[in-house]
Order: structure tokens, then C-alpha cells, then sequence
């Protein structure tokens, strides 16, 4: 009588199982008293009462408000709100790339050979790593409370604030991709006399265009989610459109502003495809 084989016993067995399998169960471990601390408790959503409470609030957003007047001002809050982002990474691309030319480490000349000034490029991208660090360690909204009490309520305040932020941002991020990028060109045009500019422009952007741009325009549809947050503390634009209405209880008109968010969401994601291959 023959026996019968195992289809599972000459299958080889993963030599790493035991390892990802005792990183996950210290991954749980780890992570359990953080949602504690959270108060994570999503069982509570699924409650009869809040159930009924989150159903009445929905209810309030049907129908979408769609007077005249109300778009009227809904179109003004959003041509605000793309301004204020728009304006805003535009600052922050102005601060971010000097200090990313600065941080890049492929592009400095100390790099192709020995060099008596070491210490200063050292020291040069060092004090742009920490100024970087310095201004995307306090939040936007925070800037923009603080900026609104300096310059009046208005989008100059939200301007400033992302343009801060994001500088800080956009400036380590960029420096990542370059630095990411393969440098061989880069140094070969800084080995035959080169200036680190054109070494930039002719070595390192090429080969990361379409990374720097479509992380530039993903930052672009933050700015647009954070213009929106700012708004409720003065910045104006659909955020404080967004914070009228909830105060008067209007679900309709708030409900109208978030198919609006949603647009705007889709556009960037439109723009960023639309670029990358442009790019490519």
C-alpha cells in the first residue's frame, strides 16, 4: 500500500518566520498601552446611543446648499483658500531649495578629493539641517494663531504659516531625493571644474524631477488641507466659511464645502499625474 504524500513536505520553509513572527508580536506588545493612552476605544462608535446621535448629525448634511448667495461666497472661500496655498508653498519652495542646495552632501566639492575646508561644508549643511529642523518642529495651525494676532485676521497669516512650515518640509524632503539620486554625474561635472549649481541643474535634477515635483504638489494638497484648518482661527478662506456654518448648525452648507474639499483633493491628484508625465 502505498503512502500518501504530502504536498507541503518538500516546500521549503521560510527561514525568517520565527523572526517576523516574534517582531510582530512585539510590535502588539508595544503598541497596546500607546492605544491605551489613546483612549482608543472604537467598540464605542458602534453604541446604540452614538449611533443615533451620529445618524441625526448626518441626516443635517442632505441636502447640499446650493443658493446663489451661498455659492457666491463659496466660490470667493475657495479662490482664497487655493491662493493662500498656492502663495504659501511657493515661499516655502523659496526657503526650501537654497537650504537643500545647501544640505546636499553629493554636491559638495570637499567630496571629489581631499579638500582644506572640509569642516566648513560640514558645518554649512549641519546649520541647514538644524534650521530646517527648526522651522517644521512647530506646526502650521500654530503659526497661524500666533500670526494672527500679529497681522489681523486673514489669509497673510496662513500664507506665512505654511510658508514656514513647509519651507522646513519641502527643504529636508528635497534634500532626501537628491541626495537619493545617483550622484555620478554630479561628481563627474564637479571633477572636470564644475560649479556645484550646474552640477545641481545638469546632475541631480534630472534624474529627480518627477520625485521633486510630485512630492511638491503633494505638499501643495496639504497646504490646501491645512489652509482649510487654519481657517478656524482666522486665517479665513473655507475654513472659516467651514466654521460659520457648523456654528449655525447649516449641515447643508457644510456638507457643500466638503464636496468642495474633495474636488480640490482630486485636482491636485490631477495636477501631480499630469506633471510626472510632463516629466517623464
Amino acid at each position: 500500500m502505498s503512502a500518501v504524500l504530502d504536498p507541503r513536505a518538500d516546500m521549503p520553509r521560510d527561514p525568517l518566520a520565527l523572526r517576523r513572527a516574534g517582531l510582530t508580536l512585539l510590535a502588539i506588545v508595544l503598541l497596546w498601552p500607546l492605544l491605551q493612552l489613546a483612549e482608543f476605544r472604537p467598540a464605542a462608535l458602534f453604541d446604540a446611543g452614538n449611533l443615533r446621535v451620529m445618524g441625526s448629525f448626518l441626516a443635517g448634511f442632505l441636502p447640499p446648499a446650493t443658493s446663489g448667495d451661498f455659492l457666491a461666497l463659496l466660490l470667493r472661500a475657495t479662490l482664497e483658500t487655493l491662493a493662500m496655498a498656492t502663495a504659501g508653498v511657493t515661499l516655502a519652495a523659496l526657503i526650501a531649495v537654497p537650504l537643500a542646495f545647501a544640505m546636499t552632501g553629493a554636491l559638495s566639492v570637499s567630496s571629489i578629493g581631499p579638500g582644506r575646508a572640509v569642516w566648513r561644508g560640514r558645518t554649512v549643511r549641519g546649520a541647514a539641517r538644524l534650521l530646517l529642523m527648526t522651522l517644521r518642529a512647530v506646526p502650521e495651525v500654530v503659526w497661524a494663531l500666533l500670526l494672527v494676532h500679529a497681522l489681523g485676521l486673514g489669509p497673510a497669516a496662513g500664507v506665512f504659516a505654511i510658508a514656514i512650515t513647509y519651507g522646513g518640509m519641502l527643504g529636508k524632503v528635497y534634500a532626501e531625493i537628491l541626495e537619493s539620486s545617483d550622484g555620478r554625474a554630479a561628481r563627474a561635472l564637479l571633477e572636470a571644474g564644475s560649479g556645484r549649481v550646474a552640477a545641481l541643474c545638469y546632475g541631480l535634477i534630472p534624474q529627480a524631477a518627477q520625485e521633486l515635483a510630485s512630492y511638491t504638489v503633494y505638499r501643495w494638497e496639504c497646504a490646501v488641507r491645512a489652509s482649510v484648518v487654519m481657517g478656524f482661527v482666522g486665517a479665513g478662506g473655507l475654513g472659516q466659511l467651514m466654521d460659520q456654518s457648523m456654528k449655525m448648525l447649516n449641515g447643508g452648507e457644510a456638507s457643500t464645502i466638503l464636496l468642495t474639499f474633495l474636488l480640490l483633493v482630486l485636482l491636485a491628484d490631477a495636477l501631480s499625474a499630469g506633471l510626472r508625465k510632463l516629466l517623464s
